[in-house]
């Protein structure tokens, strides 16, 4: 079980979102990879706080990633993102995210949210060593429950949600933000992932 990412999102509803805070755990990439990995997952990150609507969490799979995302909306319209394997249990994820949200709210003003660059949110780091392991968030969730009432909603893949008729793959082409190195790593992953399907 391994988290990847952890993001704290400004994401309002109808435009474009920004990461106000994150931290990444790219040790288990190869070094040259790790550039074109933090750029993926950066833009996988910004792309499901957007396409997730205010007050709801759901789960993304992605070839071998899954993102779990809560949209808390309210007046921060904040959203936390956590892109972790597929063995990371669903439970300890959501939870973590919620704590989170509180934590970050309660620590950063919210004027600040317009410069981003200027947010000094080191607790985030901690947070991304600290729920490696996911009993950790486990023991959160006993006392929140908060998830017990909300809906989850388990996609099987980003394609659906992103809106009718776009693809994954048209994104990633159309997309200013990804380099073309990082263009590059994702079809090459998505081809070698995809050559070797056993039926």
């Amino acid at each position: 079980m391994k988290v990847f990412s952890l993001a704290v999102v400004l994401a309002p509803p109808n435009k474009q979102s920004t990461i106000l805070s994150s931290a990444s755990d790219l040790s288990s990439f190869s070094f040259y990879q790790r550039g074109s990995v933090g750029e993926f997952m950066a833009f996988f990150t910004r792309t499901i706080a957007e396409r997730t609507p205010q007050g709801q969490r759901q789960s993304v799979q992605e070839n071998s990633y899954t993102a779990h995302v809560y949209n808390r909306g309210g007046a921060e319209q904040l959203a936390a993102v956590i892109i972790t394997d597929q063995e990371y249990p669903v439970r300890p994820a959501f939870s973590l995210l919620t704590k989170l949200l509180d934590d970050f709210i309660a620590k950063v003003p919210q004027s600040s949210y317009n410069t981003p660059a200027a947010i000094s949110f080191p607790e985030i780091n901690t947070y991304l060593q600290k729920y490696q392991d996911p009993r950790q968030a486990d023991a959160i969730m006993k006392v929140q429950q908060e998830l017990d009432e909300t809906k989850i909603i388990l996609h099987k893949t980003i394609e659906s949600v992103l809106q009718r008729g776009e693809k994954i793959n048209d994104l990633v082409d159309r997309s200013t933000a990804l380099s073309a190195q990082s263009k590059m790593f994702y079809k090459t992953a998505k081809k070698q992932n995809s050559c070797c399907l056993i039926m």
